[in-house]
């Protein structure tokens, strides 16, 4: 029995390809992190990654997984050893756009060499070597967030103060009146 897509983008086939490393990622990768104390596996990171396809099911565009477990994670982390075989996994959507498959390798790659946390320096340091691309240059960032919407209750903003309708396209729900600019 086939499993039913779920998630955002399940209705994306897996290819048949590996996913491949975007040109000059690991370089510009590398280069930021020099001088950065907590990228401890970055002198191996480079031979240690393993690329693979997240399922098309999976909600997330990507994923960095070390396989020695967190006990040994911790300990080579504090040792600054060797970090052993690190997979990262990216969803096959993200083909349909090379700037956000660049950012989310990259994202994933600052992981992979140490930053294992979501801080303000991985932060710093992805939107220095491949920032996010705008929703208005992303059409995967278009879909997933026309996906959000069409299954959202509310469809269409009202003003109660003039009348005003307009449909939404934004997730969160807005502050002012796009007609009379009253809060709403």
């Amino acid at each position: 029995m086939a499993e039913k897509n779920s998630g955002l983008l399940g209705d994306i086939e897996i290819p048949k390809k590996p996913p491949h490393i975007p040109e000059g990622a690991i370089v510009e990768s590398l280069a930021a992190l020099s001088g950065i104390t907590e990228a401890v596996f970055m002198p191996w990171i480079e031979d240690r990654i393993k690329l693979i396809w997240l399922d098309s099911n999976d909600d997330r565009l990507g994923m960095t997984r070390f396989e020695e477990g967190s006990g040994e994670l911790n300990r080579r982390k504090r040792l600054r050893l060797d970090p052993g075989e690190v997979t990262i996994g990216l969803h096959p959507a993200l083909l349909e756009d090379e700037m956000l498959y660049k950012h989310t390798f990259v994202h994933e790659f600052l992981h992979a060499s140490g930053l294992t946390l979501h801080s303000k320096k991985h932060d710093e340091l992805t939107k220095l070597v491949a920032p996010m691309p705008k929703l208005r240059d992303s059409p995967l960032l278009q879909r997933m967030r026309d996906s959000v919407l069409g299954g959202l209750k509310v469809q269409h903003w009202e003003c109660k103060h003039c009348g005003y309708t307009w449909n939404r396209t934004t997730v969160k729900k807005p502050t002012r009146c796009h007609k009379c600019a009253r809060p709403l």
